[in-house]
């Protein structure tokens, strides 16, 4: 069984499909640079980004924004999408729900595919807050889908 952390697609060196090419995309994204946002994992109907909490990114009370927890959910739910549809993605919409502030060291959103079809894909994701300890207190459930953007 491979590690969740690396996980890939199976694929030959032609795939262009990898988590090496989903770091090159999401580097090539602006906003993600700011928010210092990385792909962690890519691959098999998954994906998982990473921020760091910093203060930046906090709102008034000292919580993790909740655009920053929008951000990370919109696009690890079309990365994600990406490894079912191919690379030429966007998102159609998503909803998210807030279930407490985040709060902690490290935000994770982990995306997975519910269902794909040839141009359509529905993605569930888990926003979960990591402590200084590593201990994980899930803050949001997102929900979204992404068209291929080919015809």
């Amino acid at each position: 069984m491979t590690d969740p952390s690396t996980a890939q697609p199976a694929s030959d060196a032609s795939d262009p499909l990898d988590l090496v090419m989903a770091r090159k995309v999401l580097e090539a994204q602006p906003f993600s640079r700011l928010v210092r946002a990385r792909i962690t994992r890519f691959g098999e109907g998954a994906a998982t980004l990473e921020i760091d909490v910093r203060d930046e990114l906090r709102q008034q009370n000292g919580f993790l924004h909740g655009g920053v927890l929008a951000y990370a959910a919109d696009n690890s739910i079309t990365f994600a999408a990406g490894t079912t549809l191919g690379p030429a993605v966007l998102t159609s919409g998503f909803s998210i729900q807030y279930v407490r502030p985040a709060t902690g060291a490290v935000l994770l959103a982990h995306a997975v595919v519910v269902h794909s079809g040839r141009r359509q894909a529905t993605v569930r994701c888990e926003l979960v807050a990591v402590g200084e300890e590593g201990a994980e207190t899930l803050c949001a459930i997102a929900q979204g889908t992404v068209l291929s953007s080919t015809a």
